[in-house]
């Protein structure tokens, strides 16, 4: 009973705040508060600094990190052909781990403490505050950590010489998804594919939040059959 009469206070730092909805945390996280400015997660101003990133800082950190990996390979002797595999290849396998973290990890149903407080740093604060411009892309100091064990994980599958190309690949990929998702949020694209993914993305915050998976394509949501229906389908069943 305390955990469904438990009231966020969105004045104060939320993060240690809904865990205690309990079960009522997953209906209040997926009901937007579609203004662009975001809430407080830390009372600490220093993690709550890491929590808040500016979207350029993403290609202009990562880019040259993709660069230096891909010339790695380029100095093992692959060819220029053998290269853009690769890479294209890395940017390819990136996209079904977009998918599949977004669907299996960022939509997780919880409901303890703990669980909550973690959905919401990882996702749940972004569908809560869909439009807060600063919490829009992955903050460096995280992605920094996850590159380890990525990088040994390939290597681990990969020959010396292609690892670091399908490693730059992947990176690439990440890059690619951090900027196209931004966008899609603060961008006005007035048509064509642009225009199809933001309408794509903006339905899956506000009208169908278990399908629409995808962020640089739908092709994942086809193939696993996850696409949501079109409204003029809906209303003829």
């Amino acid at each position: 009973m305390v955990a469904q009469e438990f009231t966020v206070d969105l004045n104060k730092a939320l993060v240690f705040q809904v865990g205690h909805l309990g079960e009522a945390y997953e209906e209040w996280v997926h009901q937007p508060i579609p203004t662009r400015e975001g809430p407080r997660f830390f009372e600490s101003d220093f993690w709550e600094f890491l929590t808040r990133t500016v979207w350029w800082a993403i290609p202009v950190i990562w880019l040259p990190v993709v660069f230096y990996c891909i010339s790695m390979s380029v100095r093992m002797g692959h060819t220029f052909l053998e290269i853009a595999e690769m890479v294209v290849f890395g940017i390819f396998v990136w996209t079904l781990m977009e998918y599949t973290l977004h669907r299996f990890l960022f939509h997780i149903k919880t409901k303890s403490y703990w669980g909550n407080t973690f959905h919401y740093l990882i996702h749940g604060c972004h569908h809560k505050h869909p439009m807060d411009g600063l919490r829009l892309v992955f903050p460096p100091a995280a992605t920094a950590v996850l590159c380890i064990p990525l990088w040994n994980f390939i290597k681990l599958l990969a020959t010396p010489s292609t690892t670091p190309a399908l490693f730059g690949g992947g990176l690439l990929g990440y890059v690619m998804y951090d900027c196209t998702h931004y966008y899609l949020h603060h961008g006005q694209p007035s048509s064509g594919v642009p225009k199809h993914l933001k309408k794509y993305h903006l339905n899956h915050h506000f009208r169908i939040q278990d399908k629409g998976f995808g962020i640089t394509s739908s092709l994942w949501d086809r193939v696993f059959g996850t696409l949501p229906q079109r409204k003029s389908a809906s209303k003829k069943k």
